[in-house]
């Protein structure tokens, strides 16, 4: 089955998002799959996923993403 296109961006309480934070680390350390829900969609991340830092700087504000990039099969 093909899943759509998706792009979204979900803010999450301080204490949940170190929580994620902390199972990603965990799942990256022990080389396993990462799974995820976001906005009502289970995601799951292979442990061959590639990962990257991005800043970006305008002239308002900052930003700082972590992504998890991985081909689809």
């Amino acid at each position: 089955m093909k899943k759509s296109n998706r792009d979204i961006e979900k803010s999450y309480p301080v204490m949940q998002f170190v929580q994620k934070l902390r199972r990603l680390a965990d799942a990256i350390e022990n080389g396993k799959r990462f799974q995820i829900q976001i906005a009502g969609e289970r995601v799951s991340v292979p442990s061959d996923a590639v990962f990257n830092i991005e800043h970006e700087r305008g002239k308002k504000e900052e930003e700082i993403e972590f992504q998890l990039k991985w081909k689809l099969k």
